[in-house]
């Protein structure tokens, strides 16, 4: 009998495997799915957005196809003795050893970068002290099995030597009791769960034949409820807490939170006006229970809301009262920053060529001549850029007017810098009755035309020899993003059509280019849509943007 009473006790390991996208090499674009379990084979992908597409749907198939979470499952982060988790409340709820506290759920855990996804079966208190976790199902509750009396077993009482229970022998299947009526066999268990009505039965009389005189109309009725208390940093709200202005302020704070959790991006701003709020309350309700503990909660959420606002500024490159800037970019002033773009739109309309070469060489000789028309250029200036025939493409800028030179494009190509050519571009020559495009003045033309040398040139994008429109895509990324580095106007991304203009491309060859980026470590999280490009610089070209304003 004992051996039987340990075999029911014995729970199984909660499962878990993962998904995870890796790179396949240094300098390539593709990715390589893989996933934990012994049956799935490892697929390589050609992009990382094609990468992550797979690897999704490869877990949601998983999630399909797989069994739901079982009830009995042992805690698969309890069973690696996890301590990082929310500890019960009180030093009388002692949770039992395979279980921290909860039903039974089956989470997806993932990093914010989107490189790996982890599923795991799991308590609910595990899966809520994950930030990224997101419960996709839930094992029904384990009915406590009845005894031979008709009353309900507790699913926790102890069992005497040798493993028998106390009642002196196996439960009965006599249907249990309970105030919203009588839970029969599985069939009106399962009717129960679909939302079927269970009809009313009269109790079983009891053994001594001896009335119940609590058994009144009054005791059918349904036990009354509290209404429920919000929870915030791992506490519950009294729900007799007072004033009661304070009991909703720190309700919705603890709402807040965890939606800010369930976001897919962050936002520090956000973030650290909601710290702020919590210490004034957690300030309050400290006055209001002299709670020491409440206190040195209030000060680390001060603490944590001045973190993630400085986190913020650095972000978008402003600096703190008193402090230098955290971003030192090249172009430091949201005027430059404009006038950079005023360059890129005008070739943009009035590129004399066809061609991504041709376009980048245009805007480099722009940058060269942007305020009188006249400047110097030495064979290198050409020969740095990846142009397939350097020589042939600036004849044929000659030949169309757009540029002169003083000399033969043969002596431009092979001139050095102490003795440079003399160029000319007759649209940008200003007159008395045309001052010409663009108005900033003789001090900031040098400035962008050694920003965009430095864009253009930009150390892995030369090693990893990417081509003209590469380097147009950066430019245009450059003069694109936020002060987070986010592309588009609040991160909503730039318009595939507007990129595939500027760079001379068509718009199928867009998403290699993006791979080109990616791989060079110039953009992060990626997405190319029908319509939109979506994604973030890297931290390491952050100085070479131009935030937009």
């Amino acid at each position: 009998m004992g051996v039987e009473a340990h075999a029911t006790n014995e729970r199984v390991t909660g499962r878990r495997w993962t998904v995870r996208l890796d790179p396949v090499g240094r300098g390539r674009a593709d990715v390589r799915v893989s996933c934990s379990r012994p049956a799935c084979a490892a697929q390589v992908l050609p992009s990382a957005a094609a990468g992550r597409t797979a690897a999704i749907g490869h877990l949601k198939a998983h999630l399909r196809a797989g069994p739901a979470p079982r009830p009995s499952a042992q805690c698969a982060c309890r069973a690696e003795e996890c301590h990082t988790h929310i500890r019960p409340a009180g030093p009388r709820e002692r949770p039992v050893p395979w279980r921290c506290g909860g039903a039974v759920v089956l989470a997806v855990i993932t990093d914010r970068e989107g490189r790996w996804w982890q599923v795991m079966e799991c308590c609910s208190r595990c899966a809520a002290a994950h930030p990224t976790a997101k419960v996709v199902a839930t094992a029904p509750a384990v009915e406590a099995p009845a005894r031979s009396d008709g009353f309900r077993a507790d699913a926790a009482a102890p069992t005497l030597s040798g493993g028998i229970a106390p009642s002196g022998g196996p439960a009965a299947t006599t249907p249990t009791f309970s105030a919203a009526g009588p839970h029969f066999s599985h069939s009106a268990t399962a009717a129960t769960a679909a939302g079927a009505a269970v009809p009313q039965q009269a109790s079983a009389p009891r053994s001594d034949h001896r009335a119940d005189p609590r058994s009144s109309p009054r005791s059918a009725r349904p036990p009354r409820r509290r209404p429920p208390r919000g929870r915030i940093a791992q506490r519950l709200v009294p729900h007799d807490l007072r004033p009661v202005a304070l009991r909703d302020e720190l309700t919705e704070l603890g709402e807040l939170f965890r939606a800010y959790q369930a976001r897919t991006e962050p936002d520090l701003a956000m973030l650290a006006d909601l710290h702020a709020r919590k210490a004034e309350a957690f300030h309050a309700w400290a006055e209001a229970t002299a709670d020491t503990g409440l206190r040195l909660d209030a000060r680390r959420a001060e603490q944590a809301a001045a973190t993630a606002r400085l986190q913020h500024l650095h972000r978008i490159g402003q600096a703190p009262d008193g402090e230098g800037p955290a971003v030192a970019r090249l172009l430091t002033a949201p005027a430059q920053w404009n006038h950079a773009r005023s360059v890129l739109a005008h070739v943009a309309e009035t590129a004399p060529l066809p061609g991504a070469e041709a376009r980048l060489l245009v805007v480099m000789v722009t940058l060269r001549t942007a305020q009188s028309g006249v400047g110097n250029l030495v064979g290198q200036d050409i020969k740095g850029l990846p142009l397939s025939d350097p020589e042939q493409l600036v004849g044929q800028l000659v030949e169309s007017g757009w540029l002169g030179i003083s000399g033969t494009v043969e002596e431009l190509i092979a001139s050095r810098p102490e003795n440079p050519t003399q160029i000319t571009v007759p649209s940008l020559t200003p007159d008395e009755d045309d001052p010409g495009p663009f108005t900033f003045g003789r001090k900031l033309r040098p400035k962008l035309s050694g920003w965009a040398q430095r864009v253009v040139g930009e150390k892995k994008l030369r090693k990893g020899k990417t081509e003209a429109g590469v380097r147009l895509l950066a430019l245009a990324l450059a003069t694109g993003s936020d002060g987070e580095g986010r592309l588009g106007p609040g991160g909503e991304g730039i318009g595939v059509d507007t990129l595939s203009s500027w760079c001379a491309v068509d718009p199928g060859d867009l998403p290699a280019l993006v791979d080109r980026l990616t791989a060079a470590d110039w953009l992060a999280e990626a997405e190319v849509t029908d319509t939109l490009l979506t994604g973030r610089l890297t931290e390491r070209v952050l100085p070479l943007g131009c935030p937009l304003t």
